[in-house]
């Protein structure tokens, strides 16, 4: 398992944070793992110091960026400007690019039907990403699908709200869930 795999799987359950008040929330809870999905080209470099301030493995959703085209050099940027720990997307050749700099690397999907499912192991063959992350997390029989096809560290995200959820993903396989609801973080 990769160093960025290990580190998820010591955590369990991620952090996802969405705004201001889910980040001065996730600075006091045990997760060191934190998903950052907001922000802007002014804000996210504040917004990762912060994280890593409070010693958090800060990773940054670019596609969730304002002012972030959807090219390498926002890669680059995120390393050099930012100093972000890694970044998640659903664009493999930022996923690509951000493996070749050193950066930690998460590539998502939405799985909404099969070829979304088999889109997975094709993708993941090209880029080879640290970890995937599959949405909605809330589908126990299709993690399992993909925990037992893919060699790619799982995590499951999106509507994960309570205990049962988190369960049911991590006996699919997955190796952590992620969440913005904050309830969650202190299960």
């Amino acid at each position: 398992m990769n160093k960025f795999a290990q580190r998820v799987e010591d955590c369990t359950i991620i952090t996802a944070i969405k705004d201001d008040a889910g980040l001065e929330k996730c600075l006091s809870v045990e997760s060191t793992i934190v998903f950052v999905l907001y922000g802007d080209l002014c804000s996210i470099g504040g917004i990762v110091d912060k994280l890593h301030q409070y010693g958090k493995t800060a990773m940054v959703h670019i596609d969730l960026i304002s002012g972030i085209s959807m090219k390498e050099v926002s890669v680059d940027y995120m390393k050099n400007v930012v100093h972000a720990d890694g970044i998640i997307s659903t664009k493999p050749a930022l996923i690509k690019h951000a493996k070749e700099i050193g950066m930690f690397t998460v590539l998502r999907f939405f799985v909404i039907d099969s070829m979304a499912l088999s889109n997975i192991y094709k993708q993941c063959n090209q880029v080879h990403p640290d970890c995937i992350e599959v949405l909605p997390g809330v589908m126990p029989k299709v993690l399992k699908k993909i925990t037992t096809t893919e060699r790619t560290p799982v995590i499951a995200g999106g509507l994960i709200c309570d205990k049962e959820d988190i369960c049911q993903a991590l006996d699919a396989g997955t190796i952590a869930v992620s969440s913005t609801n904050q309830q969650v973080w202190e299960m």
